[in-house]
């Protein structure tokens, strides 16, 4: 029972609080609306700096890349 109950508390915890959300709501339509002002040369650079932000994103967020281990080029120790 207690391994039920700590996944709701870990969820609770994890989820952001309404009022953030609201913020974050009310940040976007405020956002949305200023880009209706915009004059068409001004949301297509917006768009194409998207675009570059997601494409570089999806490469960031992908399997990172792991190279191969340096061979080991030291002669070996001999007793004396």
């Amino acid at each position: 029972m207690s391994a039920f109950e700590a996944d709701g508390w870990a969820r609770a915890q994890a989820m952001p609080a309404k009022e953030e959300i609201r913020r974050v709501r009310r940040l976007i339509d405020r956002v949305q609306a200023d880009l209706g002002d915009l004059t068409p040369e001004d949301r297509a650079q917006i768009e194409q700096a998207i675009t570059l932000v997601r494409r570089s994103r999806t490469v960031m967020i992908g399997i990172p890349r792991v190279g191969q281990p340096l061979p080991d080029i030291r002669p070996p120790r001999t007793l004396l």
